[in-house]
């Protein structure tokens, strides 16, 4: 399943959707609205995409990660409009036989969706102006 929706994003369906008799790992990444950022209240967040292209670069992902790893079920959403705090804003699903690889692929897939894939997050703050976030290289957390 690729989609983007302004609907709720019903994560039990995705994993459900993604289980495979052949594998024996499903990994899920859920990107949710968080209350605070660096010490500012968030209200809420607001995305838009073109539409059209979001979902063409999804695909492409998609066949990408396809090529890459062994994968037998994949979802792809992300929602748009407003999402509400603790609300999913992106999910990412992915089945493999082992779970390296479906480790290795939900996070390569979740990266190159923030990178690629044209849709803009608006974050709305509860004590200030609203202002665009723009996509940064995820952080290696080493501790």
């Amino acid at each position: 399943m690729i989609e983007i929706t302004q609907d709720p994003i019903p994560v039990g369906k995705l994993l459900e959707l993604s289980l495979d008799e052949s594998c024996g790992a499903t990994v899920a990444f859920v990107g949710t609205t968080r209350r605070w950022t660096n010490g500012t209240e968030t209200a809420y967040l607001e995305y838009e995409a073109y539409a059209e292209m979001a979902l063409a670069k999804l695909e492409e992902l998609s066949r990408e990660a396809h090529s890459l790893w062994p994968i037998k079920q994949l979802c792809l959403v992300h929602r748009i409009g407003i999402v509400e705090i603790k609300e999913p804003s992106v999910a990412v699903v992915v089945s493999t036989p082992h779970r390296a690889e479906a480790f290795e692929a939900g996070r390569w897939l979740i990266d190159e969706l923030k990178k690629r894939v044209p849709i803009w997050k608006k974050e709305w703050f509860a004590a200030q102006s609203p202002q665009w976030v723009h996509p940064s290289p995820p952080q290696d957390r080493a501790s």
